[in-house]
């Protein structure tokens, strides 16, 4: 069974925070890729969690059953007195998510009460929760840690809850620092102990075992797994199902999602890095950008024989795809792969042709790995296949700081169509915002879907740091549109004229593939 905490333990992490509807919309992608159970959130905590509660129950959710989390009630206080136990109950979801203290020392250091008490307070708080027929999930915190230095107190935790009814218990590594042997060890010991009932694992990532004691765990008997997309998470992060899910499914052979499910993964991973406001991590397993990213001229030409020979599965298998990188490191093999997905036949006379020209540009500050369209616009040059959309006859810009401090920018764009010419003038926030405006209003009455280009990213690096101001910058920019991302480049030594270059390639390459 999957947990998703990505709404709880994953807005703990630094730099993220989801607003009322992005906590929604993130609800909803998790039950259309079919976790069983997506924590909703803190539940005592603020306002914004008990309206998230109010609304998720109207979205009609198909897979997944949505669970409110809290703590167990406090020291010296009766459980239907307790504000965090009624406010999970006022959640009035199906599943509650109950967080105990199983490491002794933080019940007498941070609970500040005997360890019999703390036996009562998760007896008592699981019990009062199913007396109103909610399922119960008790997560055992600082669960290793615990049974590390008391594991009779921390077994006498589980044995509590589970005797009050809980339906799953989940063993906790909350900082992080167990390693796979001691995950198995421990687990095992649980598992065998409360054979009836099911065992689930939560890990935190502060040793970069979170995922390896995920599988560990699982492999000694846990059922029930939580984690969050993208292994978000408070400190190093948690468990990241975006891999845990395919190294159970394909790897270890357990039964998660359907495999038409875990084919959305990648689509998940990066709706959920956009949704938080992040830079998605190029080199995530399974999801990432770079994750079937293939550079080495060797290893292309190894693929294009037989794919297994540098991929431990196939990238459709979770949404991702293969790409071949082009650079200086690149052989034929590389160039022959890329012409096989532009649909040119296989001719080594050609790619060595395109090759040459790679390493010349490449030479000039050109880098092609993040700029595929670039790419594709150059291939067909070569070949002879381009035919340019318009010409360009002349660009102008204009930056002006009146005497109130405020900054005008203006671009002026002459170019013909055809046998048209048009000359039009746009404004924006700097003079590359301004000359994209101006060449989109000249180009909307030919070529109407212009207006379906979003530039989502626009990156500036010195090539030759050593000449000062004079050096050569590459701008790579990032645009979209309805149905795909596409990357495109451009140098020179005025940072005007390489995002010009970029801009241009962007734009053709839309106007090529219409």
């Amino acid at each position: 069974m999957l947990y998703d905490t990505t709404l709880r333990d994953g807005m703990q992490a630094e730099g993220v925070s989801f607003s009322l509807e992005d906590k929604l919309a993130i609800a909803k992608k998790l039950d259309e890729l079919g976790i069983h159970y997506i924590e909703g959130g803190y539940a005592a905590s603020n306002a914004k969690e008990m309206q998230f509660f109010k609304e998720v129950a109207s979205l009609g959710l198909k897979n997944s059953k949505i669970a409110a989390f809290g703590s167990t009630c406090r020291a010296g206080t009766k459980p239907a007195d307790d504000a965090s136990l009624n406010a999970m109950l006022s959640c009035k979801t199906k599943a509650a998510t109950l967080v105990g203290k199983s490491w002794d020392m933080h019940v007498t250091d941070v609970l500040g009460c005997s360890l019999d008490e703390n036996l009562k307070l998760c007896a008592d708080s699981v019990k009062y929760l199913k007396d109103k027929s909610v399922e119960i999930i008790f997560d055992a915190e600082h669960f290793y840690d615990g049974y590390k230095e008391n594991p009779q107190y921390s077994m006498k935790v589980l044995q509590a809850a589970a005797e009050a009814g809980a339906e799953a218990l989940v063993l906790c590594d909350t900082n992080g620092g167990n390693l796979p042997n001691e995950t198995f060890e421990i687990t095992k010991a649980v598992c065998e102990k409360f054979g009836q009932i099911t065992v689930g694992i939560h890990t935190h990532n502060d040793s970069d075992c979170a995922v390896a004691n995920c599988l560990a765990a699982v492999r000694a008997g846990a059922r029930h797994v939580q984690g969050t997309i993208n292994g978000l998470g408070e400190r190093c992060g948690n468990a990241n199902l975006c891999t845990v899910i395919p190294n159970l499914t394909f790897k270890m052979g357990f039964e998660t999602l359907s495999d038409q499910k875990v084919k959305t993964l990648t689509d998940v991973s990066r709706f959920i890095f956009e949704i938080a406001n992040l830079a998605p991590v190029m080199s995530m397993p399974y999801v990432g950008q770079s994750a079937f990213a293939h550079k080495a001229g060797l290893h292309v030409n190894a693929l294009r024989k037989n794919k297994k020979t540098y991929e431990h599965i196939s990238p459709e298998m979770v949404g991702n795809e293969r790409r071949f990188l082009i650079s200086e490191l690149s052989g034929r093999s590389n160039i022959l792969a890329k012409l096989e997905k532009t649909n040119i036949a296989e001719n080594k006379e050609l790619a060595k042709k395109i090759l040459t020209k790679v390493e010349e540009l490449e030479n000039d500050g050109y880098q092609f790995e993040a700029a595929d369209a670039s790419f594709e616009l150059l291939v067909k040059k070569i070949v002879g296949t381009y035919k340019p959309s318009f010409e360009l006859i002349k660009y102008h810009t204009t930056v002006e700081k009146n005497a109130d401090g405020n900054m005008i920018t203006e671009a002026t764009v002459k170019l013909k169509v055809g046998d048209v010419v048009e000359h039009v003038v746009g404004e924006g926030d700097g003079p590359v915002n301004a000359l994209d405006a101006a060449l989109r209003k000249s180009l909307e009455g030919f070529y109407p879907t212009i207006k379906d280009i979003h530039l989502i990213d626009y990156k500036v690096r010195v090539v030759n740091a050593r000449q000062g101001t004079a050096a050569r910058v590459r701008v790579i920019i990032e645009s979209r549109d309805k149905d795909k991302v596409w990357g495109t480049v451009g140098v020179s030594e005025n940072i005007i004229e390489a995002s010009w270059k970029a801009l241009l390639d962007s734009v053709e390459y839309k106007l090529q593939n219409m």
